[in-house]
């Protein structure tokens, strides 16, 4: 089906090229008035030459002529917009298209082809290897048109001066190929230009995304550095083809000179008289083809050569693998009987891999039946998580079967293991385009513990990748969504790992065991205690199928497995036995924001619970008004210093200065070759001489010319250089809560298009702008010393062009930020289903999809034709005008006779600068809005400095010692009070687990502790206060595990110690202590290995294994475990728990946890509630208290759990006791008077 659409797109994109041929008509029309109006000039000034003032039918020949003239500029002005509307529209068109191609192709990858590409690279074609065709289209035509109209040209002026043309030409001839070759160096530049983009909006995308855990680490710098290096490649190549910009624009802007004077030197040096039709007929046919030869032509070459790369970058996109699914049409009979079946299966992710992914798997599932898939990860084994995907995957089809059968009868859908949400409703990312049916729509929400989850109810707005809700929200949103569907098999891949005891029980009760009983569900978990519920248990390890059966017949059998289950078994049933070793356990920041994700049970006490706070995203801004001269300023200074600017602005005059001796020369030597226009008297002038001057002038000119060009170019590819850094580094800087209300599209969209904008088309739209502006005042300048009288229609003339200006702009300055901002959902909207690919595949909403990204693709569209219509609108009423300044003085001329050709060649010069200089101040201030956006993300709010004058002592913190002094904590100004009034000490080498319900505060409080924002209050660490040393200082000397394992795209080296201060031996050693150390081995290059983009090419387990290997390394007093262990099965879990136990025995631990078996057997746990601290001692001396929350907390767990716990809780106690007594009582001691003093 993909194809078949890509098929129809490329179909409709050649329709459009064709189009803009068929629109060619407009253009020849144009291009043949241009050659013709030259001719009608010359024999106005010939009747002229021949003074017959009595001669009535010559007179009315020149009257024809003049309305010659005069039509010809009419037409040119209706003609030329004309053409151009149509092709700028064929050209947005085709991009529209392949933008389309581009988002389908995307959806249909399959999964090797993601390895093959990231979200940087797509970004990039979308926003700017797509504008290449809008640029194309202008230009196209006048690759052919060039050389034709330089054949004509030609022959005109072999009849006006004979072979000295030629002379001239030669230099047009040179030119061409010269400029060819600039075309070809473009294109190599651009492709590797665009390479570098990708990489820099690749990393960008990991730094937004990754942004609370960059922060957490103090990695900013490094990330920054990395960044800064790409950025100064990119800039490189950027500043080599500006070079070659100004190299072309100079050689346009001079052509005229050179050509002028070569031919006009051979024309006298070989013996003939100058006469004024014949220079101001060659000076106009030259001007004729002067833009279409020396800045149409090589601009056509240099978009086709840049077009041409981007072609070829978006082909082979285009030609990446695709998932092949094949749809079987269900019958009445597969409804009624919905089941999986599968047959030895083997199938393979990479058959470049010798092992199979999945092998010799059998199982059936039927109506009713509830199977669940567990499996253990041995040390260098395949993850259990990438295993059991692949298993989804392989009944999803996006993993083929090599051998083996699968028979899947009904509809499936998918709830997956890393929750996805996408910018929009809670409601919408439920119904996930299904009717709102309100009676099944009440009972998910009851199943999926939804029912009053946030203060404004399922209307609540979330923002992009779902960074205003927890990880337990998301994950129940989620698993809402599948069950929502009414599919026919339900594919569960672990959605009780993000949520808390209470919720995960009644999860499963309520949704899996509850409303979903009648389906046949397959459920990943690596919760043992539901097994029991299943009606069969598959074991999977190493891909194989080590076991099958139910609950107790693997009990008997023996297979690995059974050891964990009789395990979880004897701690559950018998309440005498010893329970396990008390082991300093884990915790949980979970979410960007600020509370945790357990969520509101639907029981009677849930009603006292308060709503869970939730970020609303923010509009983006906009600016209105006039850009303000400070803009422009600003603009410069960022890319050239004073006095560069003050050089510039005399190179300027200097170069100028040359033009209008050069211009007066010419006029003088005319003039005094031809007398005034009437009397025909000829005076000989010292060859020699004049010709002396008219040399040295042409040559200063050339030399000012290309100076300045070059310099401008280089202060304009500066200026783009220091903001888009300064703009990464505010980035970098600014709060967290930053990135939680805007979403990733947004910040992206600057980093692509508007520094795309900064980069190549401002610099060449700004120099062109000064280039125009100047030539206009030197020709009124010039004009007007010789004939006076024209000033008479020209300042009127240019009061009408400002005024019209000013109205202009006020409308397209606006539409030209309106374009800006609806390009951001476009990049949103394909980030976030990058993110969600296969539950979009699994729900089969890939259309639905595509559909909303073409909304926000149309909506963009819709903004940038009026921006394409305003611009032409503006266009031909500028023209106009200059139309009816030539009529007026083609006749004016005829009634005063006086310097006729000076007057008529002028007026034709002014008409086309006059009109292209307003249209491109226009142009430039449209552009200014990138800068503007550009310069707004430059000043956003800054957090705290990293580093300041007071540091701690190199050793600090040498014990761990927290305390809390009267802390309360806001995520804004504005926002609710999360933590009220927290007192509480953490002591040194003390184990504390942070539990409470939702919204009580946990995460908060490491957010406090981490200053993400500042709280209000004092945080001590070891009697430092922590709001008066930097940021670094302190997030370096603490270390955290997250819930959300975060790798970067970059060396394993890098992931692990991004600032090289640690040795291979070090590195090698943290690798093996989590038993990493043999995966790392087998990669390619070991620890110099690429990684895929977000660590992709390893599982949820290795990343978050890898994330403790980054503890390690930092030797840290003081660790933080955000729910770390909620992701991986008991193997890992059991593996992560040793490891801590060993290596973090002399540490301070803090660990948030949902399960209270993680932090049970804690020296002590603190209780939140509401964002206060409810209770907090020992495990033991808490459930002494049966009216406290941690007791009632305990016993919602179940009447077996709750007695281990209880078991548990007592022999930490009698362990703890029995350790203080061998210690000096005046440690603790003094730990216990300070807190008490607290």
């Amino acid at each position: 089906m993909v194809i078949v659409h890509l098929q129809l797109s490329t179909m409709s994109v050649r329709k459009c090229a064709v189009r803009t041929y068929l629109y060619s008509a407009f253009f020849i029309l144009a291009e043949v008035i241009k050659v013709i109006q030259p001719v009608f000039l010359g024999k106005l000034i010939q009747y002229f030459e021949r003074s017959e003032p009595d001669n009535m039918a010559a007179l009315y020949e020149a009257y024809g002529y003049a309305a010659g003239i005069s039509l010809s500029a009419l037409g040119l002005a209706l003609l030329h917009h004309l053409y151009f509307y149509h092709v700028q529209r064929a050209g947005m068109k085709i991009r529209i298209a392949m933008c389309h191609m581009i988002y389908r192709k995307a959806l249909c990858l399959s999964a090797t082809a993601m390895g093959q590409t990231t979200t940087g690279q797509i970004v990039n074609l979308l926003s700017n290897d797509v504008n290449k065709f809008d640029e194309l289209t202008i230009f196209l035509h006048y690759l052919w048109m060039g050389p034709l109209q330089a054949a004509a040209v030609i022959g005109l002026l072999w009849q006006e001066i004979g072979a000295s043309c030629l002379a001239g030409m030669a230099v047009l001839i040179f030119l061409m190929p010269l400029q060819t070759m600039f075309g070809k160096l473009f294109s190599k530049y651009r492709s590797k230009t665009a390479a570098f983009t990708d990489s820099r909006i690749r990393t960008m995308n990991e730094v937004v995304s990754g942004i609370r855990i960059i922060k957490m680490y103090a990695w900013e710098k490094p990330f920054a550095a990395l960044v800064n290096d790409v950025r100064r490649k990119e800039i490189s190549k950027i500043m080599s083809s500006s070079y070659l910009r100004g190299l072309n624009m100079a050689s346009f802007f001079m052509a005229n000179k050179i050509i002028l004077f070569v031919t006009f030197t051979v024309y006298v040096l070989v013996g003939n008289k100058i006469s004024a039709s014949r220079v101001f007929v060659v000076v106009s046919l030259y001007s004729a083809i002067r833009l279409t030869v020396t800045l149409f032509f090589p601009a056509a070459i240099e978009k086709v050569s840049e077009s041409a790369i981007s072609i070829r970058r978006i082909k082979k996109f285009l030609l990446l693998d695709e998932l092949v699914k094949s749809h079987v049409p269900l019958t009445q009979e597969d409804k009624k009987e919905a089941s999986v079946e599968i047959q030895d299966l083997i199938c393979y992710w990479d058959k470049s891999i010798d092992a199979p992914t999945l092998q010799n798997v059998s199982f059936t599932v039927k109506p009713g039946q509830l199977l669940a898939v567990i499996g253990p990860v041995g040390a260098g084994k395949v993850s259990h998580i990438k295993l059991i995907l692949s298993f989804h995957f392989s009944i999803l089809g996006e993993l083929p079967a090599e051998k083996g059968v699968v028979k899947v009868k009904g509809e499936l859908t998918y709830a997956s293991q890393q929750p996805w949400v996408f910018p929009g409703t809670i409601r919408s990312n439920i119904l996930f385009g299904k009717e709102l049916q309100p009676q099944r729509y009440e009972s998910v929400l009851r199943a999926c513990a939804l029912k009053r989850l946030l203060p404004d109810g399922d209307l609540t707005v979330i923002g992009d990748r779902g960074a205003t809700l927890s990880g337990g929200q998301k994950a129940r949103v989620n698993l809402a969504r599948a069950v929502y569907q009414d599919a026919y098999i339900y594919l569960l891949d672990d959605p009780l790992s993000a949520v808390d005891a209470e919720v995960g029980r009644h999860l499963f009760e309520q949704c899996i065991c509850g409303i979903l009983k009648d389906k046949p569900r397959i459920l990943v978990t690596h919760q043992l205690q539901y097994l029991k519920a299943a009606n069969q248990i598959l074991v999977l390890k190493e891909g194989h199928m080590v076991a099958r059966g139910t609950y107790s017949e693997l009990l008997r059998s023996g297979v690995d497995f059974t050891s964990l289950l009789k395990k979880d078994e004897e701690e559950e049933g018998e309440k005498g036995e010893a329970p396990r070793s008390p082991r300093s356990r884990t915790l949980s920041q979970n979410s960007v924001r600020s509370h945790s994700s357990s969520v509101l049970s639907v029981k009677n006490e849930s009603n006292q619970l308060p709503a869970e706070p939730v970020h609303t995203v923010a509009e983006e801004t906009r600016t209105e008004g006039t850009i303000g001269l400070h803009m422009y300023w600003k603009y410069f200074r960022a890319g050239a210093n004073v006095l560069m600017l003050i050089l510039l602005v005399l190179l300027n005059l200097a170069t100028e200065q040359e033009k209008l001796d050069f211009s007066s020369s010419n006029i003088s030597s005319t003039i005094g070759t031809n007398g005034t226009f009437g009397t025909n008297t000829t005076q000989e002038l010292n060859l020699d001489f004049y010709l002396g001057i008219y040399a040295g002038l042409t040559g200063a000119t050339v030399i000012f010319s290309f100076m300045r060009f070059l310099i401008m170019f280089n202060a304009l590819v500066n200026s783009a250089e220091t903001l888009h850094n300064r703009m990464f580094n505010s980035i970098l800087r600014t709060p967290v809560r930053f990135f939680d209300i805007n979403p990733i599209g947004r910040i992206l969209n600057r980093f692509a298009k508007d520094i795309g904008h900064l980069d190549s088309l401002l610099p060449w739209t700004f120099v062109d702008f000064i280039q125009v502006f100047l030539q206009i005042i030197g020709v009124i300048a010039v004009a007007s010393s010789v004939i006076p009288w024209i000033l008479i229609p020209v300042i009127p003339l240019l009061i009408a062009f400002l005024f019209l200006r000013r109205y202009f702009l006020r409308t397209s300055r606006d539409v030209k930020r309106i374009e800006s901002t609806t390009r951001s959902p476009v990049f949103s909207h394909l980030s976030s289903s990058l993110q969600g690919l296969w539950t979009i595949r699994a729900f089969k909403a890939e259309e639905r999809f595509q559909q909303t990204f073409d909304a926000h693709q149309d909506l963009h569209s819709e903004a940038w034709f009026l921006f394409l219509t305003t611009s032409r609108w503006f266009a031909v009423r500028l023209d106009g005008m200059c139309s009816v300044f030539v009529t007026i003085t083609a006749f004016g001329c005829l009634l005063l006779k006086d310097n006729v050709g000076l007057a008529l060649s002028y007026a034709i010069t002014l008409m086309g600068m006059f009109q292209w200089g307003v249209r491109q101040s226009a142009e430039v201030e449209n552009l200014m809005t990138s800068v503007e956006r550009v310069v707004e993300y430059t000043e956003l709010e800054s957090e705290a400095p990293w580093e300041t004058q007071k540091r701690p002592p190199p050793d600090w913190p040498n014990r761990g010692l927290i305390t809390f002094d009267r802390v309360n904590f806001s995520y804004s100004s504005d926002g609710p009070v999360v933590l009220k009034n927290i007192s509480a000490m953490f002591r040194p080498r003390e184990k504390v687990g942070i539990v409470g319900r939702t919204g009580a505060g946990k995460s908060s409080l490491i957010s406090a502790l981490f200053r993400l924002t500042e709280p209000e209050g004092k945080i001590l660490v070891d009697g430092v206060l922590t709001s008066e040393i930097g940021l670094h200082d302190l997030r370096q000397k603490m270390s955290i595990i997250p819930q959300d394992p975060v790798l970067f795209t970059g060396t394993m080296r890098k992931n692990l110690d991004p600032f090289s201060q640690h040795s291979d031996h070090d590195l090698w050693n943290s690798l093996k202590e989590v038993q990493l150390k043999a995966a790392v081995e087998e990669l390619p290059a070991k620890l110099e290995t690429e990684l895929a983009e977000s660590g992709s090419n390893f599982s949820v387990g290795q990343r978050q294994l890898v994330c403790l290997a980054r503890a390690i390394l930092r030797k840290n007093r003081i660790l933080i475990i955000d729910e770390a262990t909620a992701n991986v099965d008991p193997r890992t879990d059991e593996l992560i728990q040793k490891t801590i136990r060993a290596k973090f025995k002399e540490c301070t631990v803090l660990t948030i946890a949902h399960r209270l078996n993680t932090i049970i057997d804690s020296d002590r746990i603190l209780v939140l509630d509401a964002g206060r601290i409810h209770e907090y001692d020992a495990p033991h001396v808490l459930l002494q208290n049966q009216n406290g929350i941690f007791y009632k907390m305990v016993q919602q767990t179940g009447k077996a759990e709750a007695a281990s716990l209880l078991q548990t809780a007592k022999q930490v106690s009698r362990a703890l006791h029995i350790a203080l007594n061998g210690f000096a009582t005046t440690r603790d001691g003094s730990l216990v008077i300070f807190e008490t003093a607290l």
